[in-house]
């Protein structure tokens, strides 16, 4: 006997009350939602289970950069939020790095905007909608207590609302709980850690003497404040005090240290009260040895915690669970390559590795010794000089992703991002983000003879018809391919010239030949 909630499939298991579920997602912020709306586009079961009762109203991250942005528009996410076309050479442009003005980020034409400003609270509250109209259960006001694989699949304990105990039984996990989630440390992930080196708070404040503190980054021989003002004539104050990590940990910040210690790196007394919220951070950094153990797998902060400079941790986690979302879902499916799931680890670890490492290099420039000034100097000199969309930005976008080849014969184009180009179908004009908002894997054929015939690129895919949407197109100069596969995530999987399509689309989605298996798409 069982019992149908919403998609979520929940059955007695195990003689001792637990429920079966398909996936279990501990963790109901941006990135945990992202990967249940993933999951259940493709029609698994998801349980979504959080220990805040709702969503957060403290300040979080505000910032989506451009390959989060972009992908997320692919998948049909952001209405109204990220206007498309606004890239004609330069994105919204203004950026920092390091606190130093200048960095100029652009996306290529037909894109939406280079740099998101969008309250978490906002992403999250529109994520936790989508999710739960697609039948993901959300329950809140549940804290897990345990995580450990069992036959078949992992058992999750938590504690809910007056200390009611509840089990379930998942094929599989997802740890998106944040940097002190309890996932990683109940299923024994190793992770590899940087000691913090500053100490940093942040708030949301009312100045005694309006205007006492003019917007914008202010370093000073102490650190560092960063003002913003917020609706209703308050200031939102960060600091960065680079004498040494505090001893401090755990503990409420006063509105009493808070003034202090902004009024000791101004050099001068700050007067404040009526605070919003106060907390204290550090530029501590952690990165999991591997996203995944068994069918326990990490997203977001639980995976990888690094020092906010430049606004990038929301957006590494959206990107890890646009990657993991399709991916798990096939395999929990049976609609997986062997080895796909693998893949989530090889492919975004890397890139949380990079983050890490240039975020403590710009915490480096932002130390206010003497004599860092001429590496600042030069590096100013560099932001000033360099085009829109140069190096850095694109490390800081994200836009330089590349991801590892398949094989040594792969085409050059495999691994990188398809940019959102216009085409001509049978259907009409459409671009790439109309072709991949389902969510379904996309093979582009350019021309009206591209593989035609008994052995062309359309009757090699014919086995996967219950999930490959293909598509002819007229052909386009900026993709000089015969023929593209490109994956739910907006990422090229395969084009012609790189080794077959069938072992390509063996590689993603198993053996073919179960056309009639089609996905809930």
């Amino acid at each position: 006997m069982f019992l149908v909630l919403g998609w979520v499939w929940l059955w007695p298991g195990d003689g001792v009350g637990a429920l079966r579920v398909g996936v279990v997602v501990v963790g109901g912020g941006p990135v945990g939602l992202l990967a249940a709306c993933e999951l259940a586009a493709f029609g698994v079961g998801v349980l979504v289970v959080e220990v805040r009762g709702s969503a957060s109203g403290r300040p979080r991250a505000t910032t989506l950069h451009a390959r989060s942005v972009q992908s997320l528009v692919r998948r049909g996410y952001l209405g109204g939020l990220a206007g498309v076309g606004a890239g004609a050479g330069g994105g919204n442009g203004g950026f920092h790095f390091a606190g130093m003005p200048g960095l100029k980020i652009s996306v290529p034409v037909g894109e939406p905007v280079a740099v998101l400003k969008c309250e978490q609270e906002v992403l999250e509250r529109s994520l936790e909608e989508r999710a739960r109209a697609a039948g993901v259960v959300v329950l809140r006001g549940h804290r897990v207590s345990g995580v450990g694989e069992v036959a078949g699949g992992v058992r999750v304990s938590a504690v809910g609302p007056g200390g009611r105990a509840v089990e379930w039984v998942a094929e599989y996990v997802v740890g998106a709980d944040g940097a002190r989630g309890v996932v990683r440390e109940l299923a024994g992930f190793d992770s590899r850690s940087y000691p913090a080196t500053v100490s940093a708070m942040a708030g949301d404040v009312r100045l005694e003497v309006a205007g006492d503190l003019v917007a914008g980054w202010h370093r000073t021989p102490r650190g560092w404040v960063v003002v913003k003002d917020v609706a209703g004539g308050g200031v939102r104050l960060r600091t960065l005090n680079c004498e040494g990590a505090s001893g401090v940990r755990g503990v409420p910040l006063s509105l009493a240290e808070f003034r202090e210690e902004v009024s000791w790196i101004v050099g001068r007394k700050v007067g404040m009260g009526s605070p919003r919220w106060l907390s204290r951070f550090s530029d501590f950094s952690r990165l999991a040895g591997c996203y995944r153990k068994g069918r326990v797998l990490l997203a977001g902060d639980a995976a990888h915690v690094h020092f906010p400079i430049g606004g990038q941790g929301l957006s590494t986690g959206v990107l890890d669970a646009l990657n993991l979302g399709w991916k798990l879902a096939l395999t929990a499916r049976g609609r997986a390559g062997e080895g796909l799931l693998d893949t989530y680890d090889r492919e975004r670890r890397p890139a949380a590795q990079r983050v890490i490492d240039h975020t403590r290099a710009q915490l480096e420039l932002m130390r206010p010794a003497a004599e860092l000034d001429p590496l600042r100097a030069l590096f100013g000199e560099l932001l000033a000089g360099a085009p829109e969309g140069g190096v850095l930005a694109s490390m800081v976008s994200g836009q330089d992703t590349v991801l590892p080849p398949r094989g040594a014969d792969s085409s050059p184009l495999e691994g990188s991002f398809l940019p959102n180009v216009p085409l001509m179908t049978g259907e009409g004009r459409t671009d790439v983000i109309g072709l991949l908002a389902r969510g379904r894997p996309l093979l582009l054929l350019f021309g009206a003879g591209a593989g035609v015939g008994a052995g062309g690129y359309e009757a090699r895919a014919r086995g996967w018809a219950g999930l490959l949407r293909v598509v002819r197109a007229e052909p386009v100069a900026s993709v000089p391919y015969e023929a593209v596969l490109v994956r739910p995530d907006g990422y090229v999987g395969w084009a012609a010239g790189g080794g077959g399509l069938a072992p390509a689309l063996r590689a993603y989605f198993g053996e073919g030949g179960d056309a009639g298996a089609a996905d809930a798409l």
